[in-house]
Order: structure tokens, then sequence, then C-alpha cells
């Protein structure tokens, strides 16, 4: 696209952009107040069903033989539904991010199995999935800056995507690279910035701007509000809710603040230690959390009432290491409330309402 082009639509659109969403702290976010997840089961579409997901990461000794693996994500199960935003919640270190890159080949699966629009993406080769799944599976990074290529320009950036996916003309890829500029915020001259010259809410903004330029079913948000501060995270958390409104979108909204992920969520899972150990719709998980870690995280969770006391759990000791997992429940070492079995065998998975499962040996 030549300058001259943008010049001239930028003298003839103007410097104004899209309106943004309403700014709304993240403390005082209010609920979901019709999760998608309360449709029956047979009325909700099917994105992707992830089966007995293990991601294993070799470690070498000095001579270069396998001497253990540090399980990453170890047995996950999950099902996510056109249109919801599935929150997947835990301590920095508990696998979410290499479950969100797992579930969309980022990174090979040890096991397991991964169906995305009814294709078993463990079943094929990296460039079958670069050819035939990845526009319809993306990813927005934590880090909006080192995520973005430092030498290319926004607008060169946001082609890249189209032409590699070969969607759209070369004459139409201009407008279609301005247009989503615009819904998300930026206006037109941002085209020709680089990335070291906006703001990190605008560099986040890019980033969702490059995932969902291809029109994808799937969209794994991996941290992308928690460097921004409080007005800036809840700007780009409701363009995430706008655009999915618009879209269709199914989102993977991965976080470690619950407050974020009561707000954007419509089903929630709780992770630790490469285990998803409780699972629920939103309202439910927040107002009677069964697993004790679950309790534990909701328990940090600070009340904008100052009357209100709240009991907050310490856990005590440190979270075991994923090269060397305690046998059992992974979480009997730290949990209040261990038992004696817990020491010894895994909690099977605990259906406690319709929409609410969790893994403990309190309710088997």
């Amino acid at each position: 696209m030549s300058e001259r082009l943008v010049t001239n639509r930028l003298a003839t659109e103007g410097h104004a952009s899209q309106g943004l969403a309403s700014e709304i702290p993240v403390g005082e976010m209010p609920m979901n107040e019709k999760p998608a997840s309360e449709k029956p089961v047979s009325e909700r579409d099917v994105v992707l069903q992830a089966e007995h997901v293990k991601k294993y990461f070799p470690v070498r000794g000095l001579l270069g033989n396998v001497v253990g693996n540090v399980k990453a994500v170890d047995d996950v199960s999950v099902t996510l539904y056109r249109g919801e935003t599935y929150g997947l919640v835990g301590e920095s270190g508990c696998g979410k991010s290499t479950l969100g890159r797992t579930l969309i080949k980022l990174l090979d699966a040890t096991a397991g199995r991964i169906v995305i629009n009814g294709i078993d993406i463990t079943k094929i080769s990296q460039r079958e999935m670069r050819t035939t799944m990845r526009k319809k599976v993306q990813m927005i990074f934590q880090d909006p800056y080192t995520s973005l290529n430092p030498r290319m320009r926004i607008g060169e950036i946001l082609t890249e995507a189209l032409v590699i996916q070969n969607v759209g003309k070369p004459s139409e890829r201009m407008d279609m690279v301005i247009d989503m500029l615009d819904k998300v915020g930026l206006r037109i001259e941002h085209y020709y910035r680089f990335p070291h010259e906006l703001s990190g809410g605008q560099r986040q903004r890019v980033g969702f701007a490059r995932a969902v330029i291809l029109n994808p079913d799937i969209v794994i948000c991996d941290e992308p509000v928690s460097a921004l501060d409080v007005s800036v995270r809840s700007q780009i958390i409701n363009l995430l809710l706008d655009m999915q409104e618009a879209r269709g979108l199914t989102y993977l909204f991965i976080s470690h603040d619950m407050s974020v992920i009561r707000y954007i969520s419509h089903r929630t899972g709780v992770m630790y230690l490469g285990h998803i150990v409780e699972e629920a719709i939103t309202d439910e998980l927040f107002a009677d959390p069964r697993h004790p870690y679950t309790q534990v995280l909701l328990s940090a969770v600070p009340s904008p009432d100052p009357h209100i006391k709240k009991n907050r759990i310490i856990l005590e000791g440190d979270l075991p290491s994923p090269l060397n997992p305690p046998p059992g429940c992974v979480f009997h070492t730290r949990c209040p409330g261990a038992m004696p079995v817990c020491k010894e065998a895994y909690p099977p998975e605990i259906q406690v309402s319709p929409s609410h499962k969790v893994a403990c040996h309190r309710y088997a």
C-alpha cells in the first residue's frame, strides 16, 4: 500500500476512530448475566473437544539422556462451545499457558486427543495444521511487544497474516487492515507506525487485531491484560466482548486474576499443577466453590466493601515441582483438609451438579 493512499484516506475520513467500550474498573465488573453454558448440551455447538491431554517436557542429563519429564499438563479434558468464554485460572507455573498452546498445536501434545471442528489435530502435521486449521485458531500473547516484529510496521504485520493465509485479493487487503484497525479502536495513521511507537494498550489492540482479522473460530487469550493498568485493561476486555458478540468468537481466556475471570467468563476451570481440579459455570463457581484450592483462590480476592470480613485461607508450603509431582492428589501436600486417601490415589471427577464438577475425594 502506498503512503499516498493512506494520506488520502486520512484526509477523507479524518482521525476519528471508532468509539471505545465504556471503562469499568475490573474490581467492580459484574458477572455475566446469561452464560452460554446454561443452554442444554444438545443445543450447544462444540468447537473444541480435548480428551486426556498431556504435555511433558523431557529433562536431559549431562550425557543427553532423558532423566525425567516436566509434567506441565497431565491428563486434562476440556470442551469449548461456540460463542462462549472459558476462563482458565490458577497460580503461575500450573500449566495454563502450556495447555493453551497445546490445544491449538503450537506445542505437540504428548498424549491425548484434541478435536477442532471435527478434525483431530493431534493426527495431522504442523504443515497440515498451518495450511488447513491455523486460520481458524489464533492466539493473543501475554506480552504484546515481544509478539510483534519490531522491524515491521503495524500495517505490514496485519497484512502478513492475510498474505500467509491467502485471505482477500492484494487490492482489498489495505481496506481490510484499516477497517480492522478501526474496529479495535486504532486510527488509520497507526498503519505506518512501528510497535515501539505505540503504548502497551495499543500494542495489545494490534495483537488482538492480528488474531481476529482472519475471522477465526477460537482465540486463545494468554493473560492479555495482565501487564496493563486498570483503565486500559477494562477497555481491552470490553473490546474482546464486543468482538465476540459481533463475530461469534470462542475464547479460552487464561488469567490469574479472579476478578477478570468473573467478569468475562461463562464457564471457569481451575488448574493446579497440570490438572483441572474444578470446573463450573462462573456464577456457580464463585457462589459455591467446592475444591479446597478454589476456596483458597477466592479467599484471596479483596472485597470492595470494607465492612465485609473475609476468612483468608493461607496455604502452607511451596508449589511442588511438576518434574516430581506428589503421588495421589497433587494438592494434598498443601490441602488443609487432606485425608489419607488423598496421598494414595488421584480423586475421580465428581459431577456435583449438572454444570459443576470437581476432582476431590471429599465428594467421592
